[in-house]
């Protein structure tokens, strides 16, 4: 999206610039990225947000020392409320944990305080970190899932920009949907988009749950598809994908949850639902 391109925040940004990796510990490291860039564009009101959520995070390259100068090691999961002013900018996050590392704290205890006191100052409302031992973090175990994959749709396209129209119904489409309301959960790995900043490409599982007329699978997987030269940080992606969804699609009830492969040692896995709940406890293999 070269429209945020001008936004004073993101130029003041580290992601994208050489930067010097700290080795003790240092708070200031950290960056926000106002959730109005993408909010204002889908006229969503932060005040009244159509949907509830949550940002998941997972780090993976986790340490510090203690007392006796040993290293200790440690998977995060980080939880942010869909509510905060702030999304947490991924590489400045990165060079934030990346500064624990010659740093000693007293109890791993301490290292969750001082990483939820941070997070929330920058996000603008309290975050959540639990730590785990690198082998036994139960959040990350890979777990059977129901969702339908659509990837196998025989669909031909040729938009690689992303395209909300073709979720739109035709007159087939309408006339089955009238005597066709279901439940359905889908899933489609062939999620892509770009960083809005660096153009790297991020990847992702995106999972679709709904109540309401029947939602044209090949329309909703060329729709995904379309993302593929999208460049949006993934919480405004998967805010779009929900928006745009309720737009066409109108159902009844709606959650939209990505799982990002993990760049930098952190995934980030956004949910967005119209219903009060929290992101399932759900590990792809790419992960």
């Amino acid at each position: 999206m070269a429209k945020y391109q001008n936004s004073d925040v993101l130029h003041g940004l580290t992601l994208g610039k050489a930067t010097d990796y700290a080795n003790q510990y240092d708070a200031s490291l950290l960056q926000g990225v106002p959730r109005s860039l993408n909010r204002d564009d889908l006229a969503i009101d932060q005040e009244d947000l159509p949907f509830f959520g949550e940002d998941v995070w997972y780090g993976y390259e986790l340490s510090w020392l203690n007392p006796k100068g040993k290293p200790q090691v440690a998977v995060a999961e980080f939880t942010f409320p869909c509510t905060s002013k702030n999304l947490i900018e991924s590489k400045s996050f990165k060079l934030y944990l990346n500064s624990f590392n010659q740093t000693v704290f007293a109890s791993k205890d301490d290292v969750e305080k001082v990483l939820s006191k941070d997070l929330s100052e920058v996000a603008g409302a309290p975050a959540s970190v639990v730590l785990s031992p690198v082998d036994h973090c139960p959040p990350l175990a890979i777990a059977s899932d129901d969702a339908t994959c659509i990837d196998e749709l025989d669909v031909e396209i040729d938009t690689y920009d992303y395209q909300p129209s073709l979720l739109a119904s035709d007159d087939a489409d309408s006339q089955n949907q009238k005597d066709n309301q279901v439940s359905e959960y889908l899933v489609s790995h062939l999620l892509k988009s770009n960083c809005l900043i660096t153009n790297q490409p991020d990847w992702a599982s995106v999972y679709v749950r709904y109540t309401g007329k029947k939602i044209n699978q090949e329309k909703l997987l060329k729709y995904f598809i379309s993302f593929r030269e999208h460049n949006e940080f993934h919480e405004q992606c998967v805010e779009r994908i929900y928006t745009d969804i309720q737009q066409y699609c109108q159902p009844t009830s709606l959650t939209v949850f990505a799982r990002y492969t993990r760049r930098g040692g952190l995934d980030i896995n956004p949910y967005r639902s119209s219903e009060p709940s929290s992101a399932p406890k759900l590990r792809t293999i790419r992960q």
